[in-house]
């Protein structure tokens, strides 16, 4: 009887712990309301930003008409560019060709075959070219190569203004008939002036109007050593001597004659001459 009692007295008091709103007869409060005031326009997304294209810049500071210089890397590359194409650029673009052409038939004139040697030929229409090519060599730098490692001009006004003095060079002994002829080749139709040829026309040309005068000089060049192979051959077949060449006999008086009139002297200063 005592442990129901006291079993019912605790029952009591855990059920007054867990609900306390059963003990108390007072209603709880409501809760409050809270107003939260909208905009009256509702924002518009904003879209989406374009991706840009990514872009390599070659400069250091910027683009060269802000002033800026190419990047030294730039430099570099182009610099063994331009040693990559230098034998091409020689040969086509400047006065070597047509002076080892006239050195190397004024040694078949002569009668010799290997003195002097092809290196020393070559050798000599270098330097006698790199002497023709001096002015127009420091106008190109002049005017294209230092203004654009300055960051002065683009590369494309750098371009345009550097080659204006090879073309003005190769347009003195380009011929009109080779520049209408690459044209006719071609296809293209015809410039209004000699600023609208095409340096993919003009080298060619100046190529064919190289080699037409070299061959003229060396024409020039061979008559007299001609004539004296002719007075030798006649005076060994007058003597009976036909088992003696005549070339043997006709070589010394080659080299004295070439000697006696300056050879060399009046071949280089004719060569320098017709680029003047």
């Amino acid at each position: 009887m005592r442990r129901a009692i006291l079993l019912l007295l605790a029952t009591a008091g855990l059920a007054l712990v867990l609900l306390p709103g059963a003990a108390s007869a007072e209603p709880r409060p409501a809760p409050a309301v809270v107003a939260v005031a909208l905009p009256d326009r509702v924002p518009k997304p904003t879209p989406p930003v374009k991706p840009t294209q990514p872009s390599i810049n070659l400069n250091v500071n910027g683009t060269n008409p802000d002033g800026s210089k190419p990047a030294t890397s730039l430099v570099i590359m182009m610099g063994l560019t331009v040693l990559s194409v230098a034998p091409a650029l020689l040969l086509l673009c400047t006065s070597f060709t047509k002076i080892f052409m006239v050195l190397g038939i004024t040694r078949n004139a002569l009668g010799l075959t290997s003195m002097p040697p092809n290196q020393v030929l070559a050798g000599l229409a270098l330097f006698l070219s790199l002497f023709i090519m001096g002015p127009t060599v420091s106008a190109m730098n002049q005017q294209g190569v230092q203004p654009y490692l300055k960051g002065d001009k683009t590369q494309s006004a750098a371009f345009h203004d550097g080659v204006q003095p090879l073309r003005d060079f190769m347009w003195k002994t380009t011929r009109e008939d080779e520049v209408g002829l690459m044209i006719k080749l071609s296809g293209q139709p015809k410039p209004k002036n000699k600023d609208a040829v095409q340096l993919t026309t003009l080298i060619p040309a100046f190529i064919l109007s190289e080699l037409r005068a070299a061959f003229i000089i060396g024409f020039v060049i061979f008559i007299p050593f001609l004539l004296i192979d002719m007075v030798v051959s006649a005076s060994l077949m007058s003597l009976g001597m036909m088992m003696l060449p005549p070339v043997t006999v006709s070589l010394p008086f080659k080299l004295l004659l070439f000697v006696l009139v300056n050879g060399w002297g009046l071949i280089l200063t004719a060569l320098v001459a017709s680029y003047r």
